[in-house]
């Protein structure tokens, strides 16, 4: 554990680039929340957020492109039959995190998923 002394009546700390995009990177691995990473390099949430702002204003990190659905063709009843295990699917998104879900899942529902991950 690192602990850090402050002499001085300035509590403001200084962040480079490259270590704001390591923090973010951080966010989605494994798992982890915003809140988590956050906590984890005692930053406020809301500094991650404002980081991904920044960041995306100055080009340097991607926007977050606009979601694309595929139609999903579910398999015919001679493909799966009713005592198999539905097939697994994997949606990877743009942001580099990864979907998995069963491929008889509905449309919708997928969809909403998809929105779920890519807000967190």
């Amino acid at each position: 554990m690192r602990h850090e002394v402050i002499v001085g009546v300035e509590r403001r700390r200084r962040w480079r680039e490259e270590e704001k995009l390591s923090i973010l990177g951080k966010v989605g691995l494994n798992g982890a929340t915003v809140s988590d990473v956050a906590r984890r390099h005692d930053i406020t949430r809301q500094h991650i957020y404002q980081w991904r702002q920044e960041l995306r204003r100055k080009g340097v990190l991607p926007r977050t492109s606009e979601t694309v659905f595929l139609p999903l063709l579910s398999p015919s009843e001679s493909e799966q039959s009713r005592d198999r295990q539905p097939l697994e699917i994997e949606v990877v998104l743009g942001n580099g995190r990864r979907l998995r879900c069963a491929s008889d899942l509905p449309l919708e529902r997928v969809q909403q998923l998809i929105r779920a991950v890519e807000a967190a």
